[in-house]
């Protein structure tokens, strides 16, 4: 009977977790994910109720993934509509519970092999093995076809103080610093519980905390005054469903030419459209008043490709392009089937990769470019950072999906323009449009879900962050410190 209630009890922490870690991933901050993350140390020796954490914080952060449906404009029956949809959410929820399900049996593995004496100094290196483990598998994911937003964007827009760390450790390191206040939490209300030790350990806790946000701050400091450049960037506001109606793409060149005047009425210096907006080998009606930054599609050898394209002023085609690279899974790639019958859920059908690079070189200020998807991979533009982009530019297509991921976009591009220190200018078909500056603060331009041409400030810089200089290398540093350290306490042992 004690151990029924004792299962209940886990099952219990480990679903108010998941529930907590849903919310943190939706709404940002520390206030929902620290204790999601106490919760999930709680229950860290029962791999299957870990699981449980991780698919529920998967299936509430992403449950916008149900507004795919209806599917029925790409040709999916009526009847297998919702279905398809469901089962891609399901999907997600079930590949989060694996991961994390794997992270805690590892974890367990380790305790049982490597910690057997219980010592403190055991325990701590185990700790930051678990911790910059679970950041490293969220860099990993994110250079998949698998990963959207994890632990390490949690923080924003919540707490962009503590966010400052990623200056030098990127997206893992947030992730790896959250788990670290999450199993501090954990073990203060261990010690509660026992009468012993809770309020030193919360005490120093605290001032650990005070000070790790007092230094992200710090790093926030701007480095100086930049340039900056007036950009008009237009959010069209195109139903996804209609978008490659005849009607829709029969107007699609005087709007395009109408949104190019009126950025150069605004003396702006290039303009900026969303992803996927100009068919293949679509030409302006007339020579470009200034440069457009448009995405687009385009074909090579055969094989269509989604790109950002760049008509230089004065001309009416593409010159430059840098083609999407991380294609989304389902929506615009598949692995090949027999006889090719389904090639994505897709108006434009199955799409080929790009090369990886994601550095813009064109007449303007070079730029490391995020189309849609790409964006939660920072490692990718943080090497184009290093190789001489100014600034950021992500293009994207978000629609028909609610404002929950609109929110956790925003989210990912403040990360990115802290990790580089660079501005970044968010363009999507609904939104968001928005600047973001090198110090992660957002500037909305224009609503949710309606049309307009905004105009941003855009600065540049040429500095170089430690994250962009070394990436991943000081979190491995980290991680192979504690498998160090946990080897040598066995070893002692």
């Amino acid at each position: 009977m004690t151990m029924g209630r004792d299962r209940s009890l886990l099952l219990l922490q480990g679903a108010i977790g998941g529930v907590l870690a849903g919310v943190g991933l939706t709404q940002g901050g520390l206030f929902w994910m620290a204790p999601a993350l106490a919760l999930l140390w709680s229950v860290s020796r029962s791999p299957g109720v870990s699981s449980l954490w991780g698919a529920l914080a998967v299936l509430l952060s992403h449950r916008w993934l149900l507004a795919l449906h209806p599917l029925t404009w790409i040709g999916v029956p009526a009847v297998l509509s919702f279905p398809v949809a469901a089962s891609i959410w399901l999907f997600c929820g079930a590949a989060a519970a694996v991961l994390v399900g794997l992270w805690a049996w590892l974890g367990t593995w380790l305790a049982h092999t490597a910690t057997r004496d219980g010592g403190f100094r055991a325990k701590a290196f185990h700790l930051l093995l678990m911790a910059s483990i679970w950041g490293l598998a969220e860099v990993l994911l994110a250079r998949s076809p698998l990963f959207w937003i994890g632990v390490g964007g949690s923080l924003l827009p919540g707490d962009r103080a503590l966010a400052g760390l990623a200056r030098w450790f990127g997206a893992g390191g947030l992730a790896t610093v959250q788990l670290l206040i999450g199993w501090w939490l954990w073990q203060t209300l261990l010690a509660w519980r026992r009468g012993i030790g809770a309020f030193k350990s919360l005490l120093i806790g605290l001032l650990l905390l005070a000070l790790a946000h007092g230094l992200g701050w710090s790093l926030l400091s701007p480095a100086g005054a930049s340039p900056s450049i007036s950009v008009a960037l237009w959010q069209p506001a195109i139903p996804t469903r209609s978008k490659f109606s005849e009607q829709q793409q029969r107007r699609l060149p005087d709007d395009l030419q109408q949104a190019l005047d009126r950025a150069d009425d605004l003396d702006a210096a290039w303009l900026v459209a969303p992803e996927g907006l100009l068919p293949p080998g679509q030409a302006l009606l007339r020579p470009a008043p200034l440069p457009l930054l448009t995405g687009g599609f385009r074909w090579l050898r055969g094989q269509q490709r989604s790109a950002v394209l760049v008509v230089e002023r004065g001309e009416r085609v593409a010159s430059t392009f840098i083609d999407k690279h991380r294609l989304v899974p389902l929506g615009e790639w598949l692995p090949a089937l027999p006889g090719g019958a389904f090639s994505g859920l897709s108006a434009v059908g199955g799409l080929q990769s790009g090369e990886a690079p994601r550095l813009l070189q064109w007449p303007g200020p070079a730029a490391a470019v995020a189309i849609c998807y790409e964006l939660s991979d920072g490692t990718a533009l943080a090497e184009a950072v290093a190789e001489g982009a100014q600034w950021l530019l992500a293009v994207a297509n978000l629609d028909p999906y609610p404002l929950a991921l609109q929110r956790q976009f925003i989210a990912l591009a403040q990360l990115r323009s802290i990790e580089t220190a660079r501005d970044l200018l968010s363009v999507a078909n609904t939104g968001p449009s928005a600047l973001v500056l090198a110090t992660g603060q957002q500037q909305p331009l224009l609503a949710p879900f309606k049309s307009g041409i905004g105009l941003a400030k855009l600065h540049l810089h040429k500095g170089i962050t430690v994250y962009s200089r070394w990436r991943e290398a000081p979190l491995i540093g980290l991680m192979l410190f504690g498998a160090a350290g946990l080897s040598w306490s066995r070893f002692r042992s």
